[in-house]
Parts: structure tokens; C-alpha cells; sequence
């Protein structure tokens, strides 16, 4: 039952234990504080974890996407197809690299993108496709590798590694999936490339942080691909610091001018520890997901379905549309519900509503789809030091909030 008293609900704090914090203290005490050890171990267990050879860690999801498509030889006069409805991220990365931002709408009532009209949008441009697994949910990846199969005579390669692929290449968006599963295949080893996330709101956080890993089965020469991420991350330097702190071994070279976006080893003992924890916080948080769907089911409300007969979500939002209502009503219970101690949030503005995008001349009633998702969208608390008492407040406050509203 509901109780009584005020509660103060955070939406998204990280899960932090001593242990973590004592890691990190060991790393400041072992003097080796930037990219070292712990980063390369990090790495590794990652690939380990997810099921891939390799996987490169850096500072961010966004470095992690922009330095792929840098690798991968995008950049002016391509195009790269992503969802209007995500964050920014997802497509301003393929702005740094001067390639053109092309965003298809999402598919009625659901948070995916229109397969169809992403087939549409393939042309002799196209160089990547970024689905993203919203939510930590993974998209629909046999469709949309048949997509590309049946638009395959009009990729037009521009290098040596496009040429391996002779098709247009998935980059996944994965900042919230890390750990989900379809198909019986983890996220990470379906897309071409799989970028995700480990900021500090994150399932699995470094406070800043992202990592990069790619298929097995795709030919790549993985020493090279990794050399690329490294030179690419730090500077375009042929050695890091680890490296250089060999006897006699502080020469090095700049082979190109590149960019810094490097992962330290505070961050990476950091994620050591919260790897080590995960599988018991994604039972958390799917037990979490199941009370929301028991209690608001039967109001009516649409929530994304995140465990389902051949797929398993990562469960890193709780997305409930509520029937019925705009943006003003939405807002409405958004104030409510922070009055009643509890933080929420939406996912997402679609993109074509942000200045930004409108000045790059996308305008959201091509979107219209993606903005019936967004206009009765609410995200609610889900996070593993949610109790499951707070569980329960959450749901009464917002079943109590919602008569109020709709009245």
C-alpha cells in the first residue's frame, strides 16, 4: 500500500558501493591515474562480457561513435541515417564528421524507426545506418540487415575498409543497452559496430565514460582496428603513456593531428567494480520494471515492452505514454509528481523540435509519428537504489496524480 509519508526520489543517481570508492583510491595511490593497466583490463573484460575479441574503452559514447565513423572514412558528401527520436548525440556526431544528418521517423506507436521508411532512405550516399536500442532495448537488426541486402547494389565504397563490408555498415547506438539481449545474441555482437555508454546515469557507470567493440565474423583486422581507435583518441600519438614509461621508449610520433578522448584508469577501476555487480543489478532492475508493469498496466498505459519471448532489455528507462493527454497535461504531472518527491523525466524531444535541427532544416511535422510518442511521454524513476517500498509510492502517487489530471 501506498505510504503515507513524503518521499524524496531521485530519477537517476548512480549505485556507488565502498567498493567502488576504494578502487578508485587504489588507482590514486598506485600513481597511475590516466590510461594505463586498468583501462586495458577494463577493455578486456568488456569484449569478455559482451562476446567480442576486442572492445576500445574512451571518454564517451559520443567520442566513441564520432572516432568510428572517422575510422570508418565518413565524412563529407556521405549521408548516415539515424532515428528522430534519441538524443542529440545519436546524430551530431555525424555533423562533426561533415556528413549529412538524414532522420527517419519512428514507426506508429513505437519508439523504433519506421523500417520502411529507413528503406526509403538508403541512396548511392548512404554510408551507416545508427539504430538506437532506446531504453536498452534492442532494435530489430534482422530487418534492417535485410534492408540494407536489398539496397546493397547502391552502396558506393570510398576506401579499403568500406570495400570489406560492400554494403552500408550498422554503427548501434548502444548508450543504454549494455547488456541486453535478442535473438540469443548479446548487444555487441549483432551491429557492425556497437558504441555504448557508462555516464553517471548509466546502468553501469565510469561517471564519464563509453567503449566501442565490434563483430567477430566480419574479417577485420583487429590489431589494426584497435591501433586506429588508439591513434585516433589520443592525439594521433603512436604511443600512450603506458608505453612510454618503458626503459628508453619515450620517443614517439604524431602521425595525423587527432583528438583526446581517452578513458583513465580511475574511470576504468570504477567500471571494473560496477562490471563485477551488473548481472545482480539488471535482476534489480527488471524486478523493478515488472512492479511498474503490475500496477500501471491496467490504467491503460503504454509502456515499451522490455523482456519478451526472444529478447531481454538492459531495462534502463521505463517509457509510459498515457493515453489521452497532450503536452501541457504531461507537464502538469510532471510538477505533481516532483511536488510528491518525485523526479521524472521524458524520452525523448525529437530532434526536428530542437533549434539545432531546425536550422538544419528538418521540421517536426515530417516526424509526426515520433511526436505522438514524445507529447504523452513520461519517464519514471528507475534506477537499482530504488527500494522496493519506493516502487510502490511511485505507483500510487502517479496512478493518484493521473485521476487528478485526466478529472
Amino acid at each position: 500500500m501506498l505510504k503515507a509519508e513524503y518521499r524524496n526520489i531521485p530519477f537517476s543517481p548512480p549505485d556507488i558501493t565502498d567498493v567502488e570508492i576504494e578502487e578508485v583510491v587504489k588507482a590514486m595511490k598506485s600513481g597511475w591515474i590516466t590510461t594505463g593497466p586498468k583501462t586495458k583490463e577494463f577493455e578486456q573484460r568488456i569484449a569478455d562480457y559482451v562476446g567480442t575479441t576486442r572492445a576500445v574503452c574512451l571518454n564517451s559514447a559520443t567520442a566513441a561513435m564520432e572516432l568510428t565513423l572517422r575510422i570508418l572514412g565518413v565524412g563529407p558528401g556521405d549521408e548516415v541515417i539515424t532515428s528522430a527520436y534519441t538524443y542529440t548525440a545519436s546524430a551530431s556526431i555525424i555533423d562533426h564528421v561533415g556528413a549529412k544528418i538524414v532522420l527517419v521517423d519512428t514507426a506508429l506507436d513505437s519508439f523504433e524507426m519506421d523500417y520502411l521508411k529507413l528503406a526509403d532512405a538508403i541512396t548511392e550516399k548512404t554510408k551507416a545506418i545508427i539504430p538506437v536500442d532506446i531504453a536498452g532495448k534492442m532494435c530489430d537488426y534482422d530487418t534492417i540487415y535485410k534492408i540494407i541486402e536489398s539496397k546493397k547494389k547502391l552502396f558506393k565504397a570510398n576506401n579499403q575498409l568500406q570495400w570489406l563490408f560492400n554494403r552500408v555498415i550498422v554503427m548501434t547506438d548502444a548508450a543504454h543497452a549494455f547488456g541486453a539481449e535478442r535473438n540469443g545474441m548479446k548487444c555487441g555482437q549483432v551491429g557492425d559496430f556497437t558504441c555504448f555508454s557508462f555516464h553517471a546515469v548509466k546502468n553501469l557507470t565510469t561517471a564519464e565514460g563509453g567503449a566501442v567493440v565490434w563483430r567477430n565474423d566480419l574479417g577485420l583486422d583487429n590489431d589494426w582496428l584497435y591501433k586506429q581507435f588508439m591513434l585516433y583518441s589520443l592525439h594521433g600519438q603512436t604511443k600512450d603513456a603506458l608505453a612510454k614509461t618503458k626503459n628508453g621508449a619515450w620517443e614517439y610520433d604524431i602521425v595525423y593531428p587527432a583528438y583526446k578522448c581517452n578513458m583513465t584508469d580511475i574511470m576504468a577501476g570504477f567500471g571494473l567494480i560496477q562490471l563485477n555487480r551488473y548481472d545482480d543489478l539488471l535482476k534489480k532492475r527488471k524486478e523493478i520494471i515488472e512492479m511498474y508493469d503490475k500496477a500501471l498496466s491496467p490504467l491503460g498505459i503504454q509502456s515499451l515492452q522490455h523482456y519478451g519471448e526472444n529478447f531481454t532489455s538492459s531495462g534502463h528507462l521505463y517509457l509510459a505514454r498515457i493515453p489521452g493527454i497532450g503536452e501541457t497535461e504531461r507537464n502538469k504531472i510532471i510538477v505533481k509528481m516532483a511536488a510528491a518527491g518525485i523526479a521524472c523525466n521524458v524520452h525523448y524531444k525529437p530532434l526536428p523540435m530542437f533549434t539545432a535541427y531546425k536550422n538544419l532544416g528538418f521540421d517536426i511535422n515530417d516526424y509526426l509519428n515520433a511526436y505522438k510518442q514524445y507529447f504523452n511521454e513520461i519517464t519514471l524513476p528507475l534506477h537499482t537504489l530504488l527500494s522496493f517500498e519506493d516502487v510502490e509510492y511511485v505507483s500510487e502517487s502517479f496512478k493518484k496524480i493521473l485521476s487528478e489530471v485526466k478529472c
